[in-house]
């Protein structure tokens, strides 16, 4: 496949762009298939990406019942930041954030990332305190991370207000290397890339059922014939328990809607990601200008893609107490996704009890940022059969021994 360059860029404005290639073909599945990725969102394409790059396993096909990229990697906030409590959770956010500083480069395809900065506020003392624990942490596990006062805050985002009557910003964790990426790029890139490799992705192939055969996996039942396989990856986000009963067992999840919004473009007025956790909600702006906003999942479980109207009201009044810029803004659009959640909101990167078969999922509504570090470690999962060093702790046998990764604090409004 013919990298992309400026020269490339140049010489296609000369021919009226009629040169490019598919960034990835739309193949029939073959009849059987070292490995098959159930699941073409950012974590499944990373994945397959890493399988062939890392371990040069490249008889694979990604499945996807709907379009590349259309379920929770095109349905987020593109937050990116590593500064987790525990060590487990800084080390493979941190391994993510580091990849997507060069993911760009790797993959030949610009992810747009921008590492503007991340800050969380801390509006409690409680949460003053629990920041300048996650700083001293991040100390410890040589993530760059620290405890900021209130000025600088203020210094850092102009447009916000410290002084607010029920909640005032009394510090902020902040993360100088975090920032945002273009999630639509990501999978893109990644699927570009994979399909360089000579890998299959098959979009519109519904997983019908799991075939096995003496306690390990033979391949998927689609709904484009019969696929078999050496081996299955399912990384399929909020359905992940819907193929987990498909294999025979059961996974301790639960699945939620997320919901997001924008707001009609503006002027530039605000060049960094800003959580406030204590109020639920979240903002930064787009490069086209938009106040991109989201808040915490909503309190039910369901498998809508919508989300409450009640939700996204909670959540611009709590922003509007602490940025009253944009009160009299118009919301252009809003969606949501459909977010996997643990008990101690930790991921899982696990074998199951059907013999060659793995799943990853359990990323809440962390997903996007950990994309890069959850394809690294699951690829190395499927690839040797064993967790390496950074999907250890994240087996499902931690429920069963009471060995919890408590995520609940550091991931704030599930980030």
């Amino acid at each position: 496949m013919r990298r992309y360059s400026v020269f490339a860029i140049a010489r296609e404005g000369f021919r009226q762009h009629s040169g490019w290639d598919r960034a990835w073909p739309s193949p029939l599945p073959k009849s059987r298939y070292d490995v098959v990725v159930v699941g073409a969102g950012g974590h499944g394409l990373a994945t397959a990406y890493y399988l062939g790059r890392n371990f040069g396993i490249r008889n694979v096909a990604v499945i996807e019942k709907g379009w590349l990229g259309g379920g929770n990697t095109g349905r987020n906030t593109t937050i990116i930041r590593s500064n987790y409590l525990q060590d487990p959770s800084a080390a493979i956010y941190e391994k993510s954030r580091s990849l997507y500083e060069t993911l760009s480069q790797d993959l030949n395809y610009n992810v747009m990332f921008s590492p503007r900065g991340v800050m969380m506020l801390a509006q409690t003392q409680h949460e003053v305190r629990g920041y300048k624990r996650t700083a001293e942490a991040n100390a410890l596990q040589g993530v760059e991370t620290e405890y900021i006062s209130a000025q600088r805050v203020k210094e850092l985002c102009p447009i916000i207000h410290i002084d607010g009557p029920r909640y005032p910003v009394l510090g902020a964790l902040w993360q100088a290397r975090g920032g945002t990426a273009r999630h639509d790029a990501v999978a893109w890139g990644y699927a570009r890339a994979c399909a360089d490799m000579g890998m299959d992705i098959i979009e519109q192939c519904e997983v019908k059922g799991v075939t096995q055969a003496n306690g390990v996996v033979t391949g998927v039942q689609t709904s484009k014939g019969d696929i078999a396989c050496g081996k299955l990856a399912i990384v399929v986000a909020g359905h992940s328990s819907v193929l987990a009963e498909m294999a025979g067992f059961r996974l301790p999840i639960e699945s939620m809607p997320l919901q997001a919004l924008v707001s009609e473009p503006i002027k530039p007025c605000m060049d960094v990601v800003v959580m406030a956790n204590t109020v639920h909600g979240y903002m930064s702006q787009s490069d086209k200008g938009e106040m991109v906003i989201g808040g915490g999942t909503d309190g039910y479980n369901a498998y809508n893609q919508r989300g409450s109207f009640h939700h996204v009201e909670e959540t611009v009044r709590a922003l509007v107490e602490t940025f009253p810029i944009i009160s009299r803004l118009k919301m252009l659009r809003q969606w949501g996704g459909i977010v996997d959640m643990t008990g101690d909101r930790s991921p899982i990167l696990s074998k199951t009890p059907l013999g060659n078969c793995f799943v990853n999922c359990g990323w809440g509504t962390g997903g996007f940022k950990a994309i890069p570090g959850s394809g690294w470690a699951m690829a190395e999962l499927v690839a040797r059969g064993e967790p390496g060093p950074l999907a250890a702790d994240f087996g499902l046998n931690r429920f069963r021994e009471g060995r919890f990764i408590d995520e609940s604090v550091a991931a704030g409004v599930a980030h």
